[in-house]
Formats: C-alpha cells, sequence, structure tokens
C-alpha cells in the first residue's frame, strides 16, 4: 500500500467550526459512555468501591460539559507551520540568466 503524502499546515487558522465540533462530540460521548459504566460498576460492586463509582457518575458530567466546551480557546503555541526536517532547495542564480 501506497503511503500518503505528508501534507503540511500553511497558516495558523482555526480548523472548521464543523470539526470541532464532531471533536467535541465525541469527547462528550466518550465521557459519557464513561458515566454509564460508572453507574454499572456502581450497583455491581458494594463497600467504599460502590461509593467512588457513583460519586464519579455524578461529577463526571460537569467534568465532561467542560471538556467538550473547551474547543475555542485560542492556542498560545500553535503547530509548527513547517516541517523541521524539510530540506530547503535554493534557487540558483543562474535560472534567472
Amino acid at each position: 500500500m501506497a503511503q500518503e503524502p505528508e501534507v503540511f499546515s500553511i497558516t495558523g487558522a482555526a480548523p472548521g467550526m464543523s470539526v470541532e465540533q464532531k471533536g467535541r462530540q465525541r469527547r462528550y460521548l466518550i465521557s459519557m459512555g464513561i458515566r454509564t459504566l460508572c453507574f454499572i460498576a456502581g450497583i455491581a460492586t458494594s463497600g467504599w468501591l460502590r461509593w467512588t463509582f457513583i460519586i464519579g457518575a455524578v461529577l463526571l458530567p460537569y467534568f465532561s460539559v467542560v471538556v467538550a466546551n473547551a474547543g475555542r480557546e485560542r492556542r498560545l503555541f500553535g503547530p509548527d507551520l513547517v516541517s523541521p526536517q524539510e530540506q530547503r532547495v535554493a534557487i540558483s542564480d543562474s535560472a534567472h540568466d
């Protein structure tokens, strides 16, 4: 199978809203799946472990919303716009003759 060529970003622009929204939805759904597992584990276990899972299931929605909505903040350090491994080739003056 042929390897896809590496694509470099030439701008510091943020990704589109639809791309960002998909990522936030995915993070939220993963955390809600973990919450569901906490509820099930809280029912299936006993003692201090039960209360740990139940507390986790109660507190997880708050943290899930905070993490899912933390998407549009401006990053202080963006991605490298040029790969450090990129070889730069100088254009010789003879090309203009």
